[in-house]
């Protein structure tokens, strides 16, 4: 399947992937991947390095928004097979490696499967590898407190709530919010669209996902790439006031 690569701002690049967003940010030769998809998703992460001039070996390292299969999904196969350092927030380590799992149970997803969306979510998660077993070997916590050295100077935010260790991307340069799952505009299971939490069955603590809109509401930009739904274009601000707004 061709990836579905958007330039939203110079050198940043949302990519569509079968169900969940990854970004790329270029510098010259060198790229920063965030997000990496379902572990089905790997050739469209591979054809959306090669669409953008990049390739696996210019990955100066994986940025990780949190550890669910359907972001992390070829982030061990990079560090692996090309030492790619895969980085997240320090209490996300632990969960990419593996000695926890914050993730919506099968019983939760079964009490929820009436809901419009949910039955071919479902289908299509265990299609791609949603619940393989899939860690991260060697995970590494940020080597540096605030903006990343690495293409696009990446700032962690640490936004908590869908997992312990969740962490959105601000990118002050290009002014743009790499928000992963704790700011999204869609999903398979939403029936609404624009900025909105995902349903609250995928939420590990709720009302700390609730809480960390506060959070990004504080950042800058204008361009809000979310792990699910196409990119927002308006205030982060506004944004993340409108999906707390529809949290309560």
């Amino acid at each position: 399947m061709r990836a579905d690569v958007h330039q939203v701002a110079d050198g940043t690049y949302l990519v569509h992937g079968s169900s969940t967003n990854w970004v790329i940010l270029t510098e010259g030769d060198a790229v920063t991947l965030v997000d990496t998809g379902y572990p089905g998703d790997r050739e469209q992460v591979l054809a959306s390095l090669a669409e953008v001039g990049g390739s696996p070996e210019a990955v100066a390292a994986v940025l990780i928004t949190h550890a669910h299969n359907d972001h992390l999904g070829s982030a061990e196969y990079l560090r692996a097979a090309y030492g790619t350092p895969v980085h997240l927030h320090d209490a996300e380590v632990p969960h990419a490696r593996r000695e926890f799992l914050h993730q919506v149970s099968v019983g939760t997803v079964l009490r929820n499967a009436w809901r419009p969306g949910v039955l071919p979510w479902v289908v299509h998660a265990l299609r791609s590898g949603g619940t393989t077993h899939n860690p991260v070997t060697a995970p590494e916590p940020f080597p540096t407190a605030g903006a990343l050295d690495l293409p696009g100077r990446p700032v962690p935010v640490h936004t908590p709530g869908h997992t312990d260790g969740h962490c959105a991307y601000h990118v002050p340069g290009t002014g743009v919010l790499i928000s992963g799952d704790a700011l999204v505009s869609g999903h398979p299971t939403s029936r609404i669209e624009g900025p909105q939490l995902l349903p609250d069955m995928f939420h590990h603590e709720r009302p700390r996902a609730v809480a960390s809109l506060d959070l990004l509401a504080e950042l800058e930009g204008e361009l809000l790439l979310p792990g699910h739904g196409p990119v927002h274009r308006g205030p982060v601000r506004d944004a993340a006031h409108r999906a707390r707004e529809r949290a309560l």
